[in-house]
């Protein structure tokens, strides 16, 4: 370390082997200086070291990471793991986002598995869906196993693990650029683990690797007395613009974002804050813009349930959670598709999300859709539009929290970066 900041130092490092010697024996002192002297010869020759030839290596010019958009067609992806999926401790910020008929679930199960047979019918369903998309020519790749029973510390708080089931909520890929989101539940705190070797395999082969400022999720994040007794609470707090993450640093997740070439959509909801939107416009900018854009809705997480872009031009909105700026869609001559009605039961448990992950689909193309097979109204949608539907049931993976765009991050789709808006 002494002869890397001396030869990098110039007269700098005469005056640190100056120091040095004024401190140590003469003998370590002409030691010293004879180590300077011949690193700094060597430095002034034509052959770098070779550990500048390690940094100077050419970036290879394919990138195998590339995605624009939410429909082009999908070459490469990664599916979330519902292995060791546990139940997050109740903490603020898991009761402003879930339903309260969940509460005393979440209060009897925090930081215990969520239930056996369950999380195995789940595993099961994301397997057969793996295996399906490699049918369809998209090559599939997964996260690591990791127990996220463990307990863990940090100056500032303390919990367990969740899971490493949604990959579209700790990873965003923008062009060739895969973004790791700080995400704003104490239970994913950790989560990027997961997804580190894939994430270190794309880096090496030329792909651009960001990972936001990572939150410390301080009490200071989230209002402590977020005055939430039910949902009709979380509603009228909502439409003041109060959420439980205060602005305090910046936060959000991933899924919070919908692609749409050089138009990148934003909501502020109850884990994505103006600081996480305004990092993003920066870090983004002037390439891309981002938008924000808001909903009717009580308790927004995530917006690809609520608003989801499926093709250019084409956009199926929450008829539940109307968008305030739809006129901005209209204007640019953008279809507004509105989905039908849920068809899951009402008693199919869903602890981390709504029915209206019947409208959280997956484009393989324009005219492909990876769906839900249980809802038939929306395969009749969709036929209607001209995409043909790839049927699959997730249901139990449902219970977790997402459907298939929440499930997946599309790595690599084959197009350019498009305009679709003045």
């Amino acid at each position: 370390m002494l002869r890397v900041r001396c030869v990098r130092g110039g007269s700098r490092g005469a005056e640190a082997v100056h120091y040095i010697g004024s401190m140590l024996s003469r003998g370590f002192t002409g030691w010293v200086q004879r180590t300077f002297q011949s690193t700094h010869a060597a430095a002034g020759s034509h052959n770098p070291c070779a550990a500048d030839a390690k940094v100077t290596d050419p970036v290879p010019e394919d990138s195998p990471v590339c995605s624009y958009n939410e429909w082009d067609p999908l070459e490469e992806v990664i599916v979330g793991r519902a292995e060791n999926a546990h139940v997050p401790p109740f903490s603020v910020e898991v009761k402003a986002t879930s339903n309260e008929k969940n509460w005393q679930f979440f209060q009897k199960h925090g930081g215990q598995s969520f239930p056996r047979e369950h999380v195995k019918k789940a595993i099961s369903e994301i397997e057969e869906m793996c295996q399906i998309l490699k049918m369809e020519g998209v090559t599939v790749r997964r996260p690591e196993v990791i127990d996220w029973a463990v307990q863990y510390k940090t100056p500032d708080f303390e919990s367990s693990g969740l899971y490493a089931a949604m990959s579209r909520d700790i990873l965003l890929v923008v062009g060739n650029e895969i973004i790791e989101a700080p995400m704003a539940w104490r239970a994913r705190f950790f989560e990027y683990r997961a997804y580190r070797p894939l994430i270190k395999e794309y880096f090496r082969r030329g792909a651009k690797w960001t990972t936001a400022p990572k939150p410390t999720m301080a009490d200071e994040l989230y209002d402590q007395d977020y005055p939430i007794r039910s949902v009709e609470d979380r509603k009228k707090l909502a439409a003041q613009g109060k959420f439980v993450t205060t602005e305090f640093e910046p936060c959000f997740d991933a899924a919070d974002f919908m692609r749409a070439g050089r138009d990148i959509f934003a909501q502020r909801s109850q884990v994505t804050n103006y600081q996480g939107i305004e990092w993003m416009r920066r870090h983004l900018a002037p390439e891309y813009r981002v938008h924000i854009i808001s909903f009717n809705d009580p308790s927004p997480m995530h917006i690809d349930a609520t608003f989801n872009i499926i093709g250019p031009g084409l956009v199926i909105s929450n008829p539940d959670r109307p968008c305030h700026q739809i006129d901005l869609f209209k204007k640019a001559g953008w279809t507004i598709v509105t989905p039908p009605t849920p068809l899951m039961p009402d008693g199919h448990p869903l602890w981390l999300a709504s029915k209206w992950l019947s409208m959280n689909v997956l484009m393989l193309d324009e005219k492909r859709v990876m769906v839900d097979a249980n809802e038939h109204s929306i395969h009749q949608m969709f036929e209607k539009l001209g995409i043909s539907t790839i049927k699959v049931n997730i249901r139990h993976a449902n219970s977790l929290g997402g459907g298939f765009h929440c499930w997946t991050c599309d790595i690599r789709r084959r197009g350019t970066l498009e305009s679709y808006f003045n």
